[in-house]
Formats: C-alpha cells, sequence, structure tokens
C-alpha cells in the first residue's frame, strides 16, 4: 500500500475522430507516467464529440472490444498507468445509422478503467442528464447497478459519472463501501451558475464522505473544464483553468486518516446506507 498515489486529471476537447481522441490521450499517458502517475482520469464521452449534434457521441458508440476501447488498453498497458474515463457503448441492438432515438434503441455511457491492459471495471451511468433543457436519456439508457470500487497501488477509488454529482447518494455509496477517493468523469455543460454548481458539489462530495474527490470535465464549445483535485476536507489542492491541461497531486494517506480522525462523519452518521430504487 503507497502512503502517497500521483495521480493526474487530463482535460481536452473531445473531437469528432475517434483516432484523433486517441492521440491526445496517449500524449496525456506519456506526460502523466514519466511524471510518476499511476492513474490518469479522463473526461466523459471519449470516442468522439460535436458540440454542434448532441446525438453525434451516441451514434459513435463502439463496443468494449471494439477499436477504441482497445487502444486505450494498449495505451494503458504501453505507459504502465491506470486510465479511467467513459465510453458510449451499443446496446443490445447497436445504435443504428440514423442515431439511437431514431432506430427505437439507446446507448449506455459507460465508466471504464483500464489497468495492465485490460478492463478492471465498468459502470453504466446512473443518473441521465435530463435537466436545463437537455435530454441525454433520448440516447442514453440508465444503469442499473452501483458505481464499483477499483484498486489502485492499495487505493480504493470509487467512479462517478458527471451528473451523479448532484445526487450525494451516489459518493455516500462509494464511502460507505470503503472508497478512499472519488474519480468523476464529466463533460460539464457550460450555463448560467454552472461553473459555481461543479465547484461546489465536488467539494461537497469530498467533505462530506472526507475522500479525496478528482473531478475532470472536458473542454471546448459546450463544457468548462475546470478540472480539480479536492482532498477530504474540502480544499482544492490542484485545478485547471478553462482551456486543455494536465493536473497532477499526491493523494496522501496521512492526510485522509487525519481528516476523518478530525471529523468521524462516516462514524457518526445516524441514516442508513444508500440503495437504488
Amino acid at each position: 500500500m503507497n502512503d502517497v498515489l500521483r495521480i493526474a486529471v487530463a482535460q481536452f476537447a473531445v473531437v469528432k475522430d475517434p483516432a484523433s481522441n486517441l492521440t491526445a490521450i496517449e500524449g496525456y499517458a506519456r506526460r502523466a507516467a514519466e511524471g510518476g502517475a499511476r492513474l490518469l482520469l479522463l473526461p466523459e464521452g471519449l470516442v468522439a464529440r460535436d458540440d454542434g449534434d448532441p446525438s453525434y457521441t451516441a451514434r459513435m458508440a463502439q463496443p468494449l472490444d471494439g477499436p477504441f476501447v482497445t487502444g486505450l488498453r494498449r495505451i494503458g498497458e504501453r505507459h504502465g498507468i491506470t486510465l479511467m474515463g467513459t465510453v458510449h457503448v451499443p446496446g443490445a441492438g447497436g445504435a443504428g445509422a440514423d442515431g439511437p432515438k431514431a432506430a427505437g434503441r439507446r446507448v449506455s455511457n459507460v465508466f471504464v478503467v483500464i489497468r495492465g491492459g485490460g478492463i478492471a471495471a465498468t459502470y453504466r451511468k446512473l443518473h441521465l442528464y435530463d435537466a436545463f433543457a437537455e435530454r441525454e436519456s433520448d440516447t442514453v439508457e440508465p444503469g442499473d447497478m452501483l458505481p464499483p470500487i477499483v484498486d489502485v497501488d492499495g487505493w480504493r477509488i470509487g467512479v462517478m459519472t458527471c451528473y451523479d454529482l448532484r445526487f450525494p447518494e451516489t459518493a455516500r455509496s462509494l464511502a460507505v463501501r470503503g472508497a478512499d477517493a472519488i474519480a468523476v468523469s464529466a463533460a460539464w455543460v457550460r450555463g448560467p451558475r454552472k461553473e459555481r454548481h461543479w465547484e461546489v458539489m465536488a467539494a461537497a462530495r469530498a467533505l462530506e464522505n472526507t475522500c479525496y474527490v478528482l473531478a475532470c470535465s472536458g473542454t471546448g464549445a459546450r463544457t468548462i473544464g475546470l478540472s480539480r483535485v479536492i482532498d477530504p476536507l474540502g480544499e482544492v489542492v490542484a485545478a485547471a483553468g478553462p482551456q486543455p491541461a494536465l493536473i497532477t497531486a499526491g493523494l496522501r494517506r496521512d492526510t485522509l486518516a487525519a481528516a476523518r480522525r478530525e471529523l468521524p462523519v462516516l462514524a457518526n452518521r445516524r441514516f442508513a446506507d444508500p440503495a437504488l430504487a
């Protein structure tokens, strides 16, 4: 078990061409590994994105054994680093050439954890972004399982996806199952007060659960960037602005233990553990 876990968070603009996105991820993975990072958190919807066409990401969905995730596996193995981020995966019938809604089918927004050249864990997004005049559920079907916790060098890392951040039960479910940190992969959409919501809720999820929070949002015309790493008492220890960036931090075992000793909210809680409805 490492007393300090070096992590990195890469925010960038996902573009329409999957190969270009893999090239960008390769560059960030190389830089992160050279800096000693053992984990690299990436944004949501990594395969492809078109800011002028919200359905494009779903139409470009690929299976987990397709070329994009295979490329992620090769990158992770080549640089000896755990990769985390989300990809869109076809449903049982596929997305259809005219898009999942037109075909009567929806895709899944899947958080993938790539480790040692393989897929260590997956999680289908529970909370779909049907808010602020957006309708993610038109093209994406929700998951039905709580997010997993994965081991990275003895650290227990839970995962969440974008809109999940607005639901405290998701993070609490991870904390009570033993998460030391929570990694959030997002494409946080711009809008009035939205940047403030991102900052406040990421800090709240850390503080109320005495966990580190790693929050990554893609950049672009519709998404905010502003990725950050927050310690278990809600303090920002690394942060990016709105432009593409790679930020790094060390998660410290002594900091985590001290926070939970001084603020034993997990031991003091009176409510039952969260459960899916």
